[in-house]
């Protein structure tokens, strides 16, 4: 393990910093240092989120294996995935290292153009490569939301991840395992989504045989722009709408409050989604689907 690596992002492998005389293994236990995994520790002051952990498990992983999946997916535009959520390596088969608690390892094919290394060091699986095993290894609505996140940035940057791309690499892999589940997702993948709820609600409609809605609608009423929105159903004049934390923030709520007033005023329903809907989706697609029905969209 080459210096380089030890420290990369602050993080260093604990039983290297006490052979090389930085610190003592009673420093080490009781000097605040944060364990992120086993025998990798972090500066105190470091956040603990999957993304010091994924940088944690790159110091410990091959040299041919490779970040991939929901720990790759960030460096190429999606959200990290949640600090509690086992960071992704993707290792060749022949690889027969294991990770320790806190990763999970994908044994599969990689290829050497299926991996790259990023400025600070860190070998990630390409964007198609990383698209690939999302669809294949993650839940349905996690993996739409994650793909999302790609596809939209992919329309802003240069690795290029658009939906037909996206749709044209699957259909290069047809007939891998995982093949068939992955083309399914590439009809619900929309690079207009802006968040991870909008994309599960999404994904919630359409497993209830509901039309789809627009993503990031804009709203014009006699050529007068009302306002943008989460998804919209404009057959129905429906709008469905996500309010995460900052939308209870000051001037934020006077703003949606008069935004609301203007959809309302112009004939639109409003449908407000908070964390605590997205733990009953069903029931949240009983208030989309009773919305559509009193539209006249669905008998």
């Amino acid at each position: 393990m080459t210096p380089s690596r030890q420290f990369l992002g602050g993080l260093f492998i604990g039983s290297h910093a006490v052979a090389e005389g930085l610190l003592t293994k009673r420093q080490l236990e009781s000097g605040g240092y944060r364990r992120v995994l086993r025998n990798v520790y972090a500066d105190p002051g470091r956040r603990h989120d999957h993304e010091l952990k994924a940088r944690a498990a790159a110091l410990l992983m091959p040299a041919d294996a490779a970040l991939g999946g929901r720990s790759a997916a960030a460096w190429f535009g999606a959200p990290f995935s949640l600090a509690a959520e086992p960071v992704v390596v993707v290792v060749p088969h022949r690889c027969r290292w294991q990770g320790p608690s806190g990763v999970q390892v994908h044994r599969t094919d990689l290829r050497p153009d299926e991996a790259w290394t990023t400025e600070d060091g860190l070998r990630v699986t390409t964007a198609a490569r990383t698209a690939w095993d999302i669809a294949t290894l993650e839940p349905t609505a996690a993996a739409v939301a994650l793909l999302d996140g790609m596809v939209r940035d992919g329309r802003e940057r240069q690795h290029g991840l658009t939906e037909a791309v996206l749709a044209s690499e699957f259909l290069r892999r047809r007939g891998r395992w995982g093949s068939r589940r992955a083309g399914s997702l590439v009809p619900l993948v929309d690079g207009r989504a802006m968040s991870p709820p909008e994309s599960r609600v999404r994904v919630a409609c359409h497993l209830a045989g509901l039309p789809h809605p627009v993503p990031q609608y804009a709203v014009h009423d006699d050529g007068r722009f009302l306002g943008q929105v989460d998804l919209a159903w404009p057959e129905a004049k429906l709008v469905v709408e996500y309010e995460g934390a900052h939308h209870f923030e000051g001037l934020q709520i006077v703003r949606d409050d008069e935004r609301y007033a203007r959809l309302t005023t112009a004939g639109w329903r409003v449908i407000r989604l908070g964390s605590a809907d997205l733990r009953d989706l069903d029931a949240v697609v009983v208030r989309i689907r009773e919305a559509l029905v009193d539209a006249g969209v669905l008998d």
